[in-house]
């Protein structure tokens, strides 16, 4: 690729953790300089390494270089004039300000929205959060295991009603749909802003997220509809769609929601032609009344054949289905491959995997660049902003930088 999408825009990041972090690293995948603005002590999402999270056998933070991969990084002390002074110049160079510190912290240090946009008035001012930015728990602390997953409904709806505790999330998965949404947002204001010259402010909540994700069930809700908890085929009046277990103890889902349309190709191609005009099973309505019957056949069918016998028959129709594969089968998928769905990372004699991101342009996945050490360009931003070594060393001895 020629030029990337955000070459030559400046995103000025002050955030941590993950959500808002991984906005950022999708801007810097597609050109965007992100500068990611760290407390001296850095980003507390460093620390998780020394649990035992995101760290391989080759000592890469890669739960950081996934969220900051692409990025340059400055450490300054915002609490101190100095360091606050830097932050100003480079917003002077900003195009975005990209955060999901608090209203009252960023109040407090003279960055919230309303004083930007007006210093700024081309600056596109993104900001992530937990609850949104108004209403009583604005300033709340949020995360996706409580904004996203816990308050939005996701816990609740995915829970098997005959479970007694609701079960857990895996890993920021609200955080990175949340990253995503707010990746979005930023590109349209940007675009906005080339047409009426003018920056805006750009809101996306993990609850939103969590509420945008469930938009079947709420719309359920708003009808006065109890939402249905997660269940099985058994629930479903189309026997045609949900898992069935294998020969081997596996599953492959099938969604077959025209039904009528794959029922006769389906019985021919497992050799069970007789009940293609079976009464109970001729047509949908018919399979509905009878769904438990033709579940059990389907359910017989299945446990005839291995996981690996039922992939290679399927593959013989022209239907939807699916095998439901393990995380570490997405490594060997040859879907996976042949769209560079995870890229790699080589710095030095130090070569990682990291997941691209989902959006291609030209049908290419962008080039991953590793995550920045804390405060590893500090001195060189500083530079461009056209402060000198003797200045660097004055910010220094005050404790701005590290």
């Amino acid at each position: 690729m020629d030029q990337k999408a955000f070459e030559g825009l400046r995103v000025v990041e002050l955030a941590q953790w993950v959500f808002v972090p991984v906005a950022g690293a999708l801007l810097a995948d597609w050109g965007a300089d992100v500068i990611r603005i760290e407390r001296i002590e850095g980003d507390p999402y460093r620390g998780l390494a020394t649990q035992g999270i995101g760290a391989d056998s080759g000592g890469v933070n890669l739960s950081m270089a996934l969220a900051n991969r692409g990025k340059r990084s400055v450490a300054l002390d915002l609490r101190r004039e100095e360091g606050r002074a830097v932050l100003d110049r480079l917003l002077e160079t900003a195009d975005v300000f990209l955060t999901n510190f608090r209203p009252g912290a960023l109040a407090r240090l003279g960055l919230d929205a309303e004083t930007l946009t007006e210093r700024f008035p081309r600056l596109v001012y993104a900001r992530g959060n937990g609850y949104g930015s108004r209403g009583p728990d604005a300033d709340l602390p949020g995360y996706d295991s409580s904004a996203f997953w816990a308050r939005g409904g996701m816990a609740h709806v995915l829970t098997p009603p005959d479970r007694e505790d609701p079960i857990g999330q895996r890993g920021a998965m609200g955080d990175r749909n949340g990253a995503m949404a707010l990746a979005f947002g930023i590109s349209a204001a940007l675009l906005r802003r080339e047409r009426i010259g003018k920056g805006s402010v750009v809101d996306v909540s993990l609850l939103a997220t969590a509420m945008w994700t469930l938009s079947s069930d709420l719309l359920s809700a708003l009808q006065g509809q109890k939402p249905r908890a997660a269940a099985g085929r058994e629930a479903s009046p189309n026997p045609l769609v949900g898992t069935y277990r294998t020969k081997d103890g596996r599953h492959i889902q099938l969604v077959f929601l025209q039904g009528d349309r794959y029922w006769a190709d389906f019985c021919r191609l497992v050799g069970r032609e007789e009940l293609i005009d079976d009464p109970r099973f001729v047509d949908l309505a018919a399979r509905r009344e009878n769904r438990k019957a033709c579940a059990a056949e389907l359910e017989a069918e299945f446990a005839a054949r291995t996981f690996e016998e039922w992939k290679d028959l399927l593959a013989r129709i022209d239907a939807p289905w699916a095998p439901i594969q393990a995380v570490e089968e997405l490594l060997d998928d040859p879907q996976v491959l042949a769209n560079g769905y995870i890229g790699q990372v080589t710095e030095g004699d130090v070569t990682y995997s990291l997941p691209t991101v989902p959006v291609q342009f030209d049908e290419r996945p962008p080039d991953l660049r590793r995550a920045p050490e804390h405060g590893e360009h500090t001195e060189t931003v500083l530079l461009e902003l056209g402060r000198t070594w003797e200045d660097i060393a004055t910010l220094k001895d005050a404790g701005a930088i590290p």
